[in-house]
């Protein structure tokens, strides 16, 4: 069973994440910019009473090195004056810290034994020497597959080689540990949502503060499926 963590501190993003990263766990976000709030609407055929899911992207922790730093392991598309990073990178997590563009932010430990940890982030790094892109048009696939159920067991519809987005990712990776978030489910129609509400036993710390319906728990800081 999903073991829920409800609180109503007032946590930071970076406060949540010191207190909660460790390497191989998931890390899932829901942002408050319009692709983000536009993939969050998107998923809500998945969702219990139909309205958006609180997430958007999801990650891997991997480590803290020694800048002190916590670092993820993602698909993203990632856009900085002018300079475009599109597939499998590196980042600090860092760049969640702040709680206006990343107003939910949870924390996922599927627990992993340390042999399961060096296959989850060893198959993340692959991807990241194998320079793995982020596939935009795999992401329309999975969108599609979204509003046609029979769709979601079968190969995504526009699938491409050497290409994950991010959920995509985070299954391929856990895959290699022998985990498989909504069996049945393609890994290339695997949403962040789905990863969220996975039945496999998992502790779930998030903060939630940008509500995905009214049916929600309205408090500061809980673990939500909704």
């Amino acid at each position: 069973m999903t073991v829920p963590a409800i609180s109503d501190d007032m946590s930071s993003n970076a406060e949540w994440i010191e207190r909660h990263a460790a390497p191989g766990r998931i890390g899932l976000c829901g942002g408050g910019e319009w692709i983000n709030k536009a993939i969050r609407k998107a998923q809500a055929p998945l969702t219990d009473d139909g309205h958006r899911s609180p997430w958007s992207h999801a990650f891997l922790f991997s480590e803290r090195r020694v800048d002190g730093h916590w670092w993820v392991l993602e698909s993203d598309l990632d856009v900085v004056r002018k300079q475009i990073r599109l597939g499998v990178q590196e980042n600090r997590a860092a760049r969640y810290h702040d709680e206006a563009q990343f107003p939910n932010l949870a924390i996922l430990d599927f627990g992993l034994d340390p042999q399961q940890t060096r296959q989850v982030l060893s198959a993340g790094l692959d991807l990241l020497a194998g320079l793995s892109t982020y596939s935009l048009r795999e992401l329309v696939g999975t969108l599609f597959a979204m509003h046609r159920p029979s769709l979601r067991s079968r190969a995504n519809l526009l699938a491409q080689e050497n290409a994950l987005y991010c959920s995509a990712m985070v299954q391929h990776c856990y895959a290699a540990a022998g985990i498989e978030f909504m069996p049945g489910v393609s890994t290339k129609n695997l949403s962040p949502h789905d990863i969220a509400t996975s039945k496999l036993p998992h502790l779930n710390q998030a903060i939630v503060r940008d509500l995905a319906s009214p049916a929600c728990v309205d408090w500061h800081v809980a673990v939500v499926n909704c």
